[in-house]
């Protein structure tokens, strides 16, 4: 039976990283994971390119019980700090939006950043192996495997969240947070698209593939100027995957779909200079056609009938039935969710060094953790942020 410094549960981003760092400060560590690879959400995120972080990351992007938990572990270690790993390890990469960084070749990249380095301090990792229990024996940990019983120092579980259960997720490190009596916070799917009753639905269907530039807000938190995707299910696309992270059962969302303009202003201007023309490819030059035919509909207005026709008071009408107040019935779920929030409770746990306050030894970071970014590499930025100031005390 082996005795090691750490043993490390999910060979994910949070936990790859920790065993790298730990193993680079002389730790001995063993990394356990039951999927057959490493790191598939690192692989498959970024449309296979792996927006691996943010540099405008900053504690107000992120969502928690306790919005500030997160702060110390994002000032300690800086997506900067994160970029000159990539950029040591000779991986070319690309700003693709303000602040958001991608691999300029394969996610898979920034996969064997992390194996080799945590191979290269002498971590040993190994893959399809599941935990069958976890005990405390004295000072130390005993994690009994399919493959044998190993004893640890530290314990630290980087087992990620629920979402995307394809590629292995589970709750695990809820479950185990539990046992050691360390509270979990209700856990629901974030980062996910939404979806509509019957009557809403009709009108999304016909739309499905069709993404416009929008600002969507949820009744509570910050609204989003990003596209929206509609789907055969509802609603998708960042702004949508943003925006379902503050939603809750029963809430509105709203939408405007000529965001920053006056769209009532831009229609009676447009009335003036071509009133001969049809209202409906008046519509057509601020959004696309299809998504300019389902306003119309929603403010009762045939879409070829002149602009001159049309009073103030009904371009104001399809002005307003742009700006539109939805109402999901649900979300996609776990199955396409890029996140789970909530989790493992920050009250319960050492923000400088991820630990158990009420258990000596026992570390949560990454996903498992309630802390839940917004999307674009802020998820990724907060497992770099944990997993290193959790091997700062391994």
């Amino acid at each position: 039976m082996q005795t090691v410094d750490a043993v490390i549960l999910g060979a994910g981003a949070a936990g790859l990283f920790a065993a790298g760092e730990a193993a680079a400060r002389g730790r001995s560590v063993v990394v356990l994971d039951h999927a057959r690879r490493v790191g598939e959400k690192i692989r498959i995120s970024g449309g296979g390119r792996c927006n691996f972080t943010n540099l405008s990351t900053a504690p107000e992007r992120f969502l928690s019980a306790n919005p500030r938990f997160a702060l110390s572990a994002l000032r300690r270690f800086t997506p900067r700090d994160f970029l000159a790993r990539v950029e040591g390890a000779g991986i070319s990469w690309t700003e693709k939006a303000a602040g958001q960084l991608f691999c300029e070749g394969k996610a898979s990249q920034i996969v064997q950043m992390l194996v080799g380095g945590a191979e290269a301090g002498g971590a040993q990792i190994h893959t399809e192996v599941s935990v069958e229990e976890v005990t405390r024996e004295g000072e130390l940990f005993r994690i009994a495997t399919s493959d044998g019983v190993l004893f640890a120092r530290r314990l630290v579980v980087a087992t990620g969240g629920k979402s995307i259960p394809k590629i292995g997720a589970t709750g695990f490190g809820y479950r185990l947070a539990e046992e050691f009596g360390i509270p979990v916070l209700e856990t629901r799917p974030g980062l996910v698209p939404l979806t509509f009753a019957e009557q809403e639905l009709g009108r999304m269907v016909p739309l499905a593939g069709v993404a416009v530039p929008a600002r969507v807000a949820p009744t509570k938190g910050p609204g989003f100027d990003e596209p929206v995707l509609f789907t055969h299910r509802g609603l998708s696309g960042p702004a949508i995957l943003q925006v379902s992270s503050y939603w809750r059962e029963g809430e509105a969302i709203t939408a405007d779909l000529d965001p920053g303009r006056s769209l009532a202003a831009a229609l009676k201007a447009a009335r003036q200079e071509a009133g001969k023309g049809q209202i409906g490819k008046a519509l057509a030059r601020h959004m696309p056609e299809r998504v300019a035919g389902l306003v119309l509909d929603l403010a009762g207005v045939d879409p070829v009938a002149r602009l001159a026709d049309q009073g103030n008071a009904v371009l104001d009408r399809i002005a307003a039935a742009a700006r539109m107040e939805l109402r999901p019935v649900g979300t996609e779920g776990y199955r396409t969710a890029e996140v789970t929030l909530g989790g493992v409770d920050t009250a319960a746990l050492d923000g400088r060094s991820m630990e158990a306050k009420a258990v000596p030894g026992l570390h949560f970071i990454g996903e498992v953790v309630d802390v839940t970014g917004w999307l674009g590499g802020y998820n990724f930025q907060w497992a770099w942020s944990s997993a290193w100031a959790c091997a700062q005390a391994l």
